[in-house]
């Protein structure tokens, strides 16, 4: 059954050639233990994990060393036994290049797995159990986003979801790791919507994936052949319909209202190598220590799916791989995740995280970067943004710092998808104008609160010296009337006493 007929149009998005074969039909390879494992204490949306371990403790495969922090966060893992040998800062995986907080581990080489807590049946635990054991596991999405999954998975409990949409899109080009884990263990991924669906109480999963995935699609179909409450559901190839509102308006025909989220109209989003990991955590007590990552692009040797342990520097990931064409000579960019909405990053000594779905290595024909031109208004933006949006008069009004009226033309809709950018004739790097303005935003919000923060503790100081000048006063004139009661007492005994005096000196003289 085709289901894209819910789709609002069919010019929306745009059509970049896909690249993912042949790293797409490529057999899986496994990793080797590095020599370290660096694992950054941010590598989830939301608070970053707090360390739970010491330099020098002696920690196995799977055990806890960072804590998940406030009610959106990730614990970590350990991906193998070994050392810890440093809690130090490292380069991000970020085009800042900034350091953050990591735990360094040094493999000991035995790989030994600590107690496990394993469930064979995991449709007889409590729902809430499954959300307390995917938390414990430290299970994220794994489609990029990182956001904790158990948050989900409680939220959409709470706000009775009828409908899962799994999202098997994988609409970025060059990336191959969900089309691959989707060929290669369909089975277990099914198993996992199944939990999913059990933990939520949705009726029904809708499995979407694009229609260029022929082989993800036929196996995805026999895993789920016996059950009828999960549903096969191939899209058009289209970028970027692996974005959460593209993906549950063109399934199931709703469209997530604007400043909404999903729950809204009944619906949660779940990456498929998501399902595969809270399987994993479900039913064989195993924490996300590892991910299918792409290594693919014009300078990679040998372009493939390789399943690294979180932490693995991505250098050693592309030495494995093979390294790079001529030893890196034509190398021009360097990617981490997809080239739409992936990161650049300044060089290779940066560690694979839980959200890494790809390791891309460009030349200069695949970059083909140009300086802007000015506007030509052809409106090619508009017609590709899958939002709806009006690019060209948005960055108009960022240029210029207007950012609420780009806010009245709906940024805070936008989704940085890049479709604007990659269509614009003129090269104008629209994208980055609209991550730059929520950037500022954001900055502008942060400094209202510390000023609105600022001026309460003032006048918290100001109403606190009052009060205490108040009570000053107050205890002042008390003691004032105390003393003037008790002269006045004293005076009024005096005056008493001597009356008395007087008294008895005429009854004497009288008796006399």
């Amino acid at each position: 059954m085709k289901h894209f007929k819910h789709l609002f149009g069919n010019d929306w998005g745009v059509h970049p050639e896909d690249h993912k074969r042949p790293a797409a039909d490529q057999p899986v390879r496994v990793m080797p233990l590095p020599a370290r494992l660096y694992l950054p204490l941010q590598q989830h949306l939301g608070g970053p994990a707090r360390p739970a371990v010491l330099v020098g403790q002696q920690v196995k495969k799977g055990e806890l060393i960072a804590e998940a922090q406030g009610a959106v966060s990730a614990p970590i893992h350990a991906p193998t036994s070994g050392t810890i040998v440093a809690v130090t800062e490292i380069t991000a995986p970020h085009p800042s290049g900034l350091s953050l907080p990591a735990i360094i581990i040094e493999p000991d080489g035995l790989d030994e797995w600590t107690e496990l807590n394993a469930c064979a049946d995991p449709f007889a635990l409590d729902p809430a159990d499954i959300g307390k054991r995917v938390a414990a596991a430290g299970v994220v999405g794994l489609g990029g986003a990182a956001f904790p999954a158990a948050v989900k998975l409680s939220g959409a409990k709470r706000s009775s979801v009828t409908t899962l949409v799994m999202n098997g899109g994988e609409c970025e080009p060059y990336l191959s790791c969900d089309d691959r884990q989707m060929r290669d263990s369909a089975a277990g991924i099914v198993d996992g919507i199944r939990i999913m669906l059990h933990a939520t109480g949705a009726a029904k999963a809708l499995v979407g994936i694009e229609d260029n995935k022929p082989e993800a699609i036929a196996a995805m179909r026999a895993a789920a052949a016996s059950f009828s409450n999960v549903e096969i559901c191939p899209v058009p190839a289209r970028y970027p319909m692996g974005s959460e509102k593209q993906l549950i308006q063109a399934l199931t025909g709703k469209e997530v209202p604007a400043d909404g989220l999903a729950f809204d109209i009944g619906v949660l989003v779940h990456n498929v190598g998501t399902a595969l990991a809270v399987r994993a955590a479900i039913r064989e007590g195993k924490p996300l220590i590892s991910r299918l990552v792409t290594v693919n692009g014009q300078c990679m040797a040998n372009p493939g799916n390789i399943e690294v342990r979180i932490g693995t520097l991505a250098e050693e990931v592309i030495a494995f791989a093979g390294g790079l064409k001529g030893e890196g000579l034509g190398l021009a960019r360097r990617v981490m995740g997809g080239p739409m909405m992936g990161m650049q990053i300044p060089h290779w000594r940066v560690p694979v995280v839980k959200g890494t779905s790809g390791i891309l290595a460009f030349d200069a024909a695949e970059v083909a970067a140009q300086a802007p031109d000015p506007c030509i208004r052809c409106g090619s933006c508009v017609k590709a943004c899958p939002m709806g949006l009006l690019p060209l008069e948005m960055s108009a009004r960022i240029r210029v710092e207007a950012y609420d009226e780009a806010i009245g033309l709906g940024l805070k809709d936008c989704i940085a998808c890049g479709c604007c950018a990659y269509v614009c004739p003129s090269k104008i790097p629209l994208v980055q104008y609209f991550v730059h303005a929520k950037g500022e935003l954001a900055a502008q919000g942060r400094a209202k609160l510390r000023n609105d923060a600022t001026k309460k503790l003032a006048q918290q100081r100001q109403d606190r010296l009052a009060r205490e000048a108040r009570e000053k006063a107050e205890a002042a004139a008390k003691r004032k009337a105390e003393r003037e009661a008790a002269a006045a007492a004293k005076a009024a005994a005096e005056a008493s006493g001597q009356t008395q005096g007087q008294t008895q000196g005429q009854t004497q003289g009288e008796a006399a």
